[in-house]
C-alpha cells in the first residue's frame, strides 16, 4: 500500500496541467555552402497534438499554416518556398468546411536561401497546433550570421519601429490564476470520483455480482472459525478488490497515456464504436442473449482461490469476483473510462476506478464481516432481471451520447438536437411503462401488481421523458446540455437567442467595463480554433449563458489568430528578450501569455475593473451548468468588492 501511494504521489503533478503550453518543440540549424544556404526547423509534436501544413489553405477564418517572418535578412535571397520531410495528413473538416492538412509526431522544415554576400538571419516561423482540447499560436525565432550586421540593423529598426512598455500599462499587469489548485481540472478528478462510486453501487445491483455476495460469505466463514480472524481477511478482501480496480486504471493509463485516452474520448471513430458496444450490451440486458467471459476462466481462478491459503487465496477470490462480473460491470466501467478520459489528466482513470472498487467492495467487506446480515437480504430472482432491463434502458440512451459525438465530428446531421431528444423521449417513456408492467422481455417474471418502488421509478421516469418535450422546439434543457448536442444543430427552433455583444480590443472593453460597473470576461479564442467554436455553440448560445453575459459582463473576446497587421511594429520584451509583435493575433497573444502565464485557447477568465482576477482559469468544457457556475461565482465577488 506504501507503494501505491508514492506511485500516486508521483504522478499528481503530471494531473495539475500547466497553463503555459510548448507541445511543439523546435530544433534549428543554418548552413552556408558556397553560393547555397539553408535553414532547417525540426519539429517535435507531443502526442495527442497535431500541427497544421504549409498545404493548410489561408483565410481570415482558417488555422494558420507555418509562415517565416524576417526581422533581418541580409546577403541572402529565399528561393522556393517552405518545403517539408514528411507529407501531411489531409481530412475534411465539418467545422471549417474545408480540406484541412496536419502533421504529428515530428516534421522537419527546409528553407533555401541563394547567397548574395555577407549572411545575417534573424526572423520567426509562426505556426498552429492543436490537440483535442486546446490550441496554441506559436512562434520559433531563430538569429544566424554576421554579429556585427545584425546588431546594425537591430539598432536602425528600433528608432523606426514604436517603442511601446505594455507591462507597464495598468490593465497588461500580470495576474495570478486565483484558485489555482482547485480549479477545472481538480473539480473534474473529484467528478470522476463520485461517477465511479455511484457506478460501482449500481453494479452492486446486476444479476452478475449479486449472487455472489453468499459465495462470499460462504468463503470467508469456511476459511475461519474466529470471529477477529474473519473480519481481518474480510477488510483485506475488500482491499484487494480496490487494489485491482487501480492497477487496471493505472494500467489503461500507462498503456495509452492521458493524452491518448483523451484523444479516444473526443475520436468520431472511437465513439462509434463504443456506441455500437453499448448498444449490443443493451440488447443483451433485455434478454436476446448473455454475454459471459469462457467459464474455465472464472473456474480457474475459484479453483486456486480453494487451493491456496493465506493472503494469496483471498486475492484470488477478489480476483474472480471482478471476472464474474464482468458481464455487467464491463459497460459500466468503459462508460466510466471514457469519461476519465475526456478529463484530460493522468489521474482520471485511476480515481475512477477507485471509486467504483470503493462502492463494490465496502458491501462485500461488511457481508463477509457480518454475515447474519446476509439472511436479511433478497434473495436472486425476477428483480434481478428487472435491474438488468432498467440498465439496458440506460445504456440505449446513453450509446446514443457518443454517436452525437462522433455524427457531430463527421457532419452527418443525422442525429441532431430534435432526433436525439425524440429518441430519449421515447427510451424513457418506454423504460416508464415496462415498470408499470405494461411491457415484458423474454425473462420477466409475470407480476399481477407494481410494487411501490418500481410506481416512483417509473414516475421519475414518464416525467422526465415529458419534461424532454419541449427539447424538440428548441428550449434549451438545462437538466441535460451536456448530454444532448448543441442548439445549433436543431432545425426548428422557437427560441431565438440575442446576438452577444462582445469587444475585440482589450483597452477599449476595459474602459466600457469601468464606466459602467461590469465585470470582464476574457474570452482568448482563434479562427482556427475547433473547441472555441463548439464552446460558443454549447454554451454561449445558450439562453442561460447568453443572457448572463449581456446583462452581468462586459465580453473582450481576442483572436490570437487574427493576422491583419497592426498600425505599426511594437517591440515588447518577454523572458529577457526583445521580440517584435506584428499582427493582431500577436498582440492579443503576448498579452494572453504576459498577464495569464496561458498560451492555449479556448481560456476565460473574469477580471474586475481594475484588471484584476477575480475567477480561475476556465478552458475547454461544455458542460453549461459549470460554465454558469464560473460566472455567478466570479460575480458574486465582483459585487463584494
Amino acid at each position: 500500500m506504501k507503494q501505491l501511494l508514492v506511485f500516486f504521489a508521483a504522478l499528481l503533478p503530471m494531473a495539475l496541467n500547466a497553463q503555459m503550453m510548448q507541445p511543439v518543440k523546435w530544433t534549428t540549424d543554418f548552413e552556408v555552402n558556397g553560393e547555397e544556404a539553408t535553414l532547417t526547423l525540426t519539429a517535435t509534436i507531443d502526442e495527442g497534438w497535431h500541427m497544421y501544413s504549409t498545404e493548410t489553405p489561408q483565410g481570415d477564418f482558417l488555422p494558420g499554416p507555418p509562415e517565416i517572418s524576417y526581422t533581418t535578412i541580409s546577403g541572402l535571397e529565399p528561393t522556393g518556398n517552405l518545403t517539408y520531410d514528411i507529407n501531411p495528413i489531409s481530412e475534411f473538416d465539418n467545422m471549417f468546411e474545408e480540406t484541412l492538412s496536419f502533421w504529428e509526431n515530428t516534421v522537419t522544415l527546409t528553407q533555401k536561401y541563394s547567397v548574395t554576400g555577407p549572411v545575417a538571419l534573424v526572423g520567426s516561423l509562426s505556426y498552429q497546433a492543436c490537440s483535442n482540447m486546446n490550441c496554441i499560436m506559436g512562434n520559433e525565432e531563430f538569429t544566424f550570421g554576421d554579429s556585427a550586421i545584425i546588431s546594425a540593423a537591430t539598432t536602425s529598426q528600433s528608432a523606426t519601429e514604436q517603442s511601446n512598455t505594455y507591462s507597464d500599462r495598468e490593465y497588461w499587469q500580470p495576474v495570478e490564476d486565483i484558485n489555482k489548485g482547485n480549479d477545472i481540472s481538480d473539480t473534474g478528478i473529484f467528478t470522476i470520483f463520485i461517477l465511479g462510486f455511484l457506478g460501482g453501487l449500481v453494479a452492486l445491483f446486476t444479476p452478475c455480482v449479486w449472487p455472489m455476495i453468499p459465495l462470499t460469505v460462504s468463503f470467508f466463514l469456511k476459511k475461519s472459525a474466529s470471529r477477529a480472524k474473519s473480519i481481518r481477511e474480510a477488510s483485506i478482501y475488500g482491499g484487494s478488490i480496490v487494489v485491482i480496480y487501480l492497477i487496471l486504471g493505472l494500467l489503461i493509463t500507462i498503456l495509452f497515456g492521458a493524452s491518448k485516452l483523451n484523444e479516444l474520448s473526443t475520436n468520431a471513430i472511437f465513439n462509434l464504436i463504443f456506441f455500437a458496444l453499448l448498444v449490443v450490451f443493451a440488447i443483451s440486458f433485455f434478454g436476446a442473449f448473455d454475454i459471459k467471459l469462457p467459464a474455465r476462466w472464472s473456474n480457474s481462478m475459484d479453483a486456486k482461490a480453494e487451493k491456496t491459503t493465506g493472503l494469496l487465496s483471498i486475492f484470488f477470490m477478489a480476483f474472480t469476483l471482478v471476472l464474474v462480473s464482468f458481464s455487467c460491470t464491463g459497460p459500466i466501467i468503459g462508460t466510466l473510462l471514457v469519461e476519465a478520459a475526456s478529463n484530460g489528466s493522468y489521474l482520471g482513470p485511476a480515481v475512477g476506478m477507485g471509486g467504483f472498487a470503493l462502492a463494490l467492495a465496502i458491501p462485500f467487506a461488511l457481508f463477509a464481516m457480518f454475515p447474519s446480515v446476509l439472511q436479511e437480504m433478497p434473495r436472486s430472482g425476477g428483480w434481478l432481471n428487472s435491474v438488468k432491463v432498467v440498465l439496458g434502458f440506460l445504456e440505449l440512451a446513453l450509446s446514443l451520447k457518443f454517436l452525437s459525438v462522433a455524427d457531430l465530428a463527421y457532419g452527418w446531421g443525422i442525429l441532431d438536437r430534435e432526433v436525439f431528444v425524440a429518441l430519449w423521449v421515447v427510451i424513457f417513456a418506454l423504460l416508464g411503462l415496462y415498470l408499470l408492467g405494461k411491457l415484458r422481455f423474454p425473462h420477466d417474471t409475470p407480476s399481477e401488481s407494481t410494487g411501490v418502488g418500481r410506481f416512483f421509478m417509473a414516475l421519475v421516469s414518464l416525467s422526465f421523458a415529458i419534461y424532454l418535450l419541449p427539447g424538440l422546439w428548441g428550449a434549451p434543457l438545462k437538466a441535460v446540455s451536456a448530454f444532448v448536442p448543441p442548439l445549433d444543430t436543431q432545425d426548428f427552433n422557437l427560441y431565438q437567442n440575442d446576438e452577444l455583444r462582445t469587444f475585440d480590443d482589450f483597452e477599449e472593453g476595459m474602459i466600457y467595463a469601468e464606466e459602467h460597473g461590469l465585470p470582464v470576461l476574457m474570452d482568448f479564442s482563434g479562427y482556427g480554433c475547433v473547441n472555441c467554436r463548439k464552446m460558443e455553440g454549447a454554451v454561449f448560445d445558450t439562453e442561460k449563458i447568453s443572457t448572463m453575459l449581456n446583462e452581468e459582463f462586459v465580453v473582450i473576446e481576442l483572436m490570437v489568430d487574427d493576422k491583419h497587421a497592426l498600425a505599426e511594429p511594437i517591440k515588447v520584451t518577454e523572458n529577457g528578450k526583445e521580440i517584435t509583435l506584428r499582427t493582431v493575433g500577436d498582440k492579443w497573444s503576448f498579452l494572453q501569455r504576459h498577464k495569464f502565464a496561458a498560451n492555449s485557447q479556448p481560456y476565460y477568465m473574469v477580471l474586475d475593473n481594475n484588471g484584476d482576477a477575480i475567477s480561475p482559469s476556465y478552458a475547454y468544457d461544455e458542460d453549461v451548468e459549470k460554465f454558469h457556475k464560473f460566472l455567478s461565482d466570479a460575480l458574486t465577488r465582483y459585487n463584494n468588492l
